[in-house]
């Protein structure tokens, strides 16, 4: 089974941008669809981005559609998410997740992931 290490979060100005990795380990990283979950202090954990086992399809919460990209290379077993013009409600700790049943899709339910990383923090201020 993968293993999820999430990095690149950080504290940036509102319009700024960040660049978020999700390294996976061991050669089934390409078996599963990726996504990026996000979680903010007193709310539930919310779908940000989704990406195919081939990375040719792409989903995104309509929250961010226009500033985040997801993409993968499985090459390196990582996924990025390039998330620009940063908001305020934007910050959350940000958690990657992998799906073997959803590989063609990905999925906003947290219930069909099998793996998740750790989570790294992401804060925008105003």
């Amino acid at each position: 089974q993968v293993q999820l290490v999430e990095s690149g979060g950080g504290l940036v100005q509102a319009g700024g941008s960040l660049r978020l990795s999700c390294a996976g380990s061991g050669r089934t990283f390409s078996n599963y669809a990726m996504s990026w979950f996000r979680q903010a202090p007193g709310k539930e954990r919310e779908f940000v981005a989704a990406i195919s086992g081939n990375g040719r399809n792409t989903y995104y919460a309509d929250s961010v559609k226009g500033r985040f990209t997801i993409s993968r290379d499985n090459a390196k077993t990582t996924m990025y998410l390039q998330s620009d013009n940063l908001k305020p409600e934007d910050t959350a700790v940000y958690y990657c997740a992998a799906s073997a049943s959803t590989y063609y899709t990905g999925s906003y339910i947290p219930n069909q992931y099998d793996v998740w990383g750790q989570g790294t923090q992401v804060t925008v201020s105003s």
